[in-house]
């Protein structure tokens, strides 16, 4: 075993690792986005862009308490188990056993006559003590080839983590920014209903004196009526929104319905941050890392199934003490020992081994086309943020534009009714008229800021790979 050991650890050294070795892929790009451009990235995490503490905290809250990121991370832990459990995999395993065993020998048996008739004893002790060593001399690369799958694995489930810790920060940011923009709409509905309670009490005691008829009271009754009517599913939406906060925030419903509750402004939509160039996305993007580590596991494996081609040589030995007695079990008479070297090669399996080669190559495959699909699905969600970022900011402008007007004209229609010199109706339909323009601004505004979340996140939200 001596003479054997220095031979087999050489040819250990020089071992080769069959299969392909891994070459990232490539996907042709644009040079730059077609839809409009980003800003350089800051420091700050990206949603502290909206200027809004509250929304800080509830961001944090999420990060930290959300069971989803939770999940992701028990997945990590797992993830990087199994690839130490990998790297293990090529190292020797020592183990230290023992054993201590009494006997009492039957006469009925050959060595138990044997051993009455020589006149030696039937009840004895047996102690035995020692260190065992094996080791699996990874000549062709198979074990190295699935540390380096299991360690690629690992870096796709932590990329995975961050997309989803990404998603939950998106979702968490989203479902604020759509509650800020029903409360808003919900306060202009209120304000209207104002509006329309005073014009209502004005009508009807118009309609006292004799100036009015009943007509135009059931009229702006009717308009109150409705304007009453829409605030019932605004407060539906805004209990729903407050409802998916505290999901995502994992408290149950209602935790944070009074912190939240009360209205505020929209916070105005920032310019997104990130890096200009799409072929970046490759690095930004959690996602795509994630898929591309997959590319590279997948490669790996297809090494590790090829190396069942090849032999395998594993190493053995075992060092103790053997004595019938204990207070002999330390003496040099009682020291035993032996090694092992063992050589395992599958000659023929009826294609068993070409059929696993030719699943991991498949697999392989799926990987990467699952990769080019999330690199083209990445530049595809900048390109619609950009896009709806930009369309979104049109229309807030066009719309404030639109309530300015209408404000002028509802305040012009309500002054000649009153002076007698204008019909009701056309004080009713100013007043509908703004209540809609109003919305809709309320809504795009909500929109601008919901998409400018979209664009960041479809960037990468600030995440960059730093391996």
């Amino acid at each position: 075993m001596r003479r054997l050991l220095p031979l087999l650890l050489a040819t250990a050294l020089a071992a080769c690792t069959v299969g392909p070795d891994y070459h990232a892929p490539r996907v042709a790009l644009a040079p730059g986005y077609a839809s409009g451009s980003v800003v350089a990235p800051t420091a700050a995490p990206w949603w502290a862009s909206f200027n809004d503490p509250l929304l800080d905290r509830v961001v944090a809250r999420a990060l930290a308490q959300n069971m989803d990121i939770a999940a992701a991370a028990a997945r990590v832990d797992q993830a990087r188990a199994a690839a130490k459990g990998a790297g293990a995999a090529l190292l020797p395993t020592l183990s230290a056993q023992g054993a201590a065993e009494q006997d009492h020998i039957s006469r009925q048996t050959p060595f138990g006559a044997a051993s009455a008739e020589l006149g030696f004893p039937r009840d004895y002790g047996l102690y035995q003590a020692g260190v065992q060593a094996s080791w699996e001399v990874d000549l062709f690369g198979g074990l190295r080839r699935g540390r380096e799958a299991a360690r690629a694995q690992f870096a796709s489930t932590q990329a995975q983590a961050d997309a989803v810790r990404l998603s939950i920060a998106a979702e968490t940011v989203d479902a604020y920014l759509e509650l800020r923009g029903l409360q808003a709409r919900l306060s202009v509905a209120q304000r209207q209903l104002a509006n329309e309670r005073e014009l209502v009490a004005l009508i009807r005691q118009r309609v006292k004196e004799g100036v009015s008829a009943d007509r135009d009271l059931n009229r702006v009754t009717g308009e109150q009526e409705g304007i009453e009517a829409s605030l019932a599913p605004l407060r539906a939406g805004i209990a729903a929104q407050l409802n998916r906060l505290d999901a995502l925030m994992g408290t149950p419903a209602g935790t944070w319905s009074a912190q939240l509750g009360a209205p505020a402004a929209i916070p105005l939509a920032p310019d997104p941050s990130g890096s200009a160039i799409p072929a970046d996305l490759m690095r930004r993007r959690p996602d795509v890392v994630a898929a591309e580590r997959q590319v590279a596991a997948a490669n790996a494996r297809i090494g590790a199934a090829m190396a069942e081609y090849y032999p395998h040589l594993s190493l053995g030995g075992i060092v103790g003490a053997a004595s019938l007695g204990t207070a002999n079990i330390v003496s040099s008479n009682a020291f035993q020992a032996s090694g092992t070297a063992g050589l395992s090669w599958r000659l023929f399996d009826f294609g068993r081994i070409d059929a696993q080669v030719a699943q991991a190559r498949g697999r392989e495959a799926e990987a990467l086309a699952l990769y080019r699909a999330a690199v083209l699905r990445a530049t595809q969600d900048v390109e619609t943020a950009l896009s709806g970022l930009t369309l979104e900011r049109l229309a807030v402008a066009a719309y404030e534009r639109q309530v300015a007007a209408l404000t002028t004209a509802r305040d012009q229609a309500r002054q000649a009714y009153d002076q007698g010199a204008g019909a009701l109706i056309d004080v009713l339909d100013a007043d509908r008229a703004l209540l809609d323009a109003a919305d809709r601004l309320d809504t795009a505004r909500a929109q601008a800021a919901r998409a400018s979340v979209a664009t960041m996140r479809a960037l990468g939200g600030g995440w960059e790979n730093k391996a």
